[in-house]
């Protein structure tokens, strides 16, 4: 009778990927997906091609894992570069770049780039101070959790909660609405 062996683990694999493990670097990634996934559905709403996050995210662990300097960040690590994938359309949008990965996207499609750009800058401009300052530090100034919570004076947890919130505001304020008025 044979005997199967239980699938490595992120934390086994990690060590082996980081240093040029072309098999472990395949594991590691095939392991992955599901939760970058995950995280793209979760963070990305109507703005982003999942499909298309989950790829370039992937693209990126396999390019940079070596230069993580600790395995146990690995996580946040995925969990950031998806935030900031997921981030780009609206950064383009703000910026005046195209936005041909959200043509497809039919709460979008309809409305001209101008609009939307006007509209995301609207949102920003709406937040209270405190979600503003810490949505521009994070997703303008790309300054880390650490960073950010030092220059606002706050601890991690605090300058965490403020960028969700900040998001999260302003994806609702940016939410499409029916005839009704519900989103």
């Amino acid at each position: 009778m044979a005997t199967t062996h239980p699938a490595p683990t992120v934390a086994q694999l990690l060590p082996a990927a980081r240093s040029g493990d072309a098999a472990a670097m395949e594991q590691l990634l095939r392991l992955t997906r599901p939760d970058i996934r995950r995280y793209a559905l979760r963070h990305c709403a109507a703005t982003t091609a999942t499909d298309d996050v989950v790829q370039e995210a992937l693209i990126i662990v396999y390019r940079r894992v070596g230069a993580l300097r600790e395995v146990a960040a690995f996580g946040g690590w995925v969990v950031r570069i998806v935030q900031r994938l997921c981030m780009q359309p609206m950064l383009a949008w703000l910026k005046g770049e195209p936005l041909a990965q959200v043509e497809d996207n039919l709460a979008w499609s309809h409305r001209p780039d101008h609009e939307l750009r006007h509209d995301l800058a609207l949102a920003i401009d709406s937040l209270p101070p405190l979600y503003r300052e810490a949505l521009l530090m994070r997703d303008f100034e790309e300054l880390t959790i650490e960073e950010m919570a030092q220059r606002l004076g706050v601890t991690r947890e605090a300058a965490k909660s403020r960028l969700h919130r900040g998001r999260a505001l302003v994806q609702e304020y940016l939410a499409p609405t029916d005839r009704t008025g519900t989103t």
